[in-house]
């Protein structure tokens, strides 16, 4: 099948990639400049993907995996294309936390008091008149930049958002901080319904074991997928937004982030795109052709998705200067780091490890992006345990100069999560 993949940073990238696996006749498109000599030697790319509407045409697929491109995606599904990412609707519930908060509330959810501000100096104003702990973001996808208060005067905050004052970081976000579990709820969604089944995820944000260090992007996820509609954490927050998807013509996957006890949840944000690594735990979970899928979710399809039962986890494989933004000087310039997979790497174990910043020479696979998410390997197991033993087996078999990544990626969520959601009720 035709495929035109249109990135904005490649955090569909593991997608392009097993798309290209399963033989599908892929041209790639990158948007943003610090990612355009990633997948050199893995895809056919393409400087301008407009260009290419007449190859793909109305029997191919066109993949957006970013929330740049929603009015674009509006504009060609009404000229007869498949189209599947997002939408002009569903870009504005990423960009616009408030405007999503306000669509939960009006969906019977409780929401956290939360408030946009266009520059760091009205949200200090707002701090010294509400003293309490509070979360800061912001828009941009450089989440060391976001910052979990602890102080519950706000203090910290306001010293972080002088920063923010200070190197004209706007507009930000403030939302009352809640205690409880951090989980996700996702589904695909093909502008009419819901296509496949419920994925619950556990995403593991800091940088360090046990929960330590700056935020980033992602360090590892657990997935795992139900088909039970009457589960409260899914028909009580998911399940709601169906009208409001079919509303705003939304084709992709389409996730929202809670904060969870035994009594209350708030719903804290929504995905709706393809995230990143959580996609490419979906492709060690799904069985069906990939192509086949999405072509069902961008024509407005039902879909009969085969998958495996289980847990699946995925773990990120980074090099410097992850989590931080890179300096002038890219840190990949003077000598590339080349991936040295170990003797007794097999084809097999390559179906499980989904790059990222990665290009390929003649000499093999080399880290060729700015911001050092390299790669990802996942793996999947009747059990979560053993699922996360996998994953850190296969990436004992890699090597990269100066690879870090996190060593307990699902051990909080089999110990404590998981026993502890299920006794509240949720799951």
């Amino acid at each position: 099948m035709k495929i035109l993949f249109v990135s904005g940073e490649l955090t569909g990238s593991g997608l392009c990639q097993k798309l290209i696996r399963e033989e599908n006749d892929l041209r790639l498109y990158i948007h943003k400049s610090d990612w355009v000599d990633c997948y050199d030697g893995i895809a056919v790319k393409v400087t301008e993907w407009k260009d290419h509407l007449n190859w793909v045409g109305n029997d191919g697929i066109i993949i957006f995996d970013d929330v740049i491109f929603g009015e674009e995606q509006d504009q060609l599904r009404e000229a007869g294309y498949t189209v599947v990412g997002s939408s002009k609707g569903g870009d504005l519930l990423e960009n616009d936390r408030r405007l999503f908060h306000d669509i939960a509330e009006s969906k019977g959810m409780t929401v956290l008091p939360s408030y946009n501000f266009t520059e760091a100096t009205a949200a200090m104003e707002f701090v010294k008149k509400e003293p309490k702990r509070w979360v800061l973001k912001q828009s941009s996808h450089l989440s060391f930049l976001n910052f979990i208060g602890i102080a519950n005067d706000g203090s910290d905050v306001l010293r972080v958002l002088e920063r923010y004052h200070n190197r004209n970081i706007s507009p930000v976000h403030l939302q009352e901080f809640a205690e409880g579990i951090e989980i996700g709820v996702a589904r695909y969604f093909n502008g009419n319904d819901w296509v496949g089944p419920i994925e619950i995820n556990h995403e593991h944000k800091k940088l360090n074991d046990g929960d330590h260090g700056p935020l980033t992007p992602e360090m590892g996820t657990v997935i795992w997928y139900t088909e039970d509609e009457n589960l409260p954490l899914y028909k009580k927050t998911l399940a709601k937004f169906k009208p409001y998807l079919q509303r705003i013509n939304f084709r992709g996957d389409f996730d929202i982030n809670f904060i969870v006890n035994g009594n209350s949840l708030w719903p804290i944000e929504a995905t709706p795109r393809f995230g990143a690594p959580s996609t490419q735990l979906q492709i060690e979970l799904h069985k069906s052709p990939w192509s086949e899928f999405l072509k069902a979710v961008g024509d407005g399809q039902s879909y009969n998705l085969d998958y495996k039962k289980g847990y699946g986890v995925v773990v990120s494989a980074v090099v410097a200067p992850y989590p931080y933004e890179p300096s002038e000087n890219s840190y990949n310039t003077s000598l590339p780091k080349k991936i040295i997979f170990s003797e007794t790497f097999t084809e097999e174990d390559m179906e499980h490890v989904h790059f990222e910043e990665v290009s390929r020479d003649k000499d093999g696979y080399y880290w060729a992006g700015n911001y050092g998410i390299v790669l990802h390997v996942t793996a999947h197991a009747d059990n979560l345990q053993t699922a996360t033993e996998n994953a850190y087996a296969l990436l004992n078999k890699i090597h990269i100069d100066g690879m870090f990544y996190r060593k307990d990626i699902g051990t909080k969520v089999y110990e404590n999560d998981i026993p502890t959601l299920k006794n509240w009720g949720w799951i």
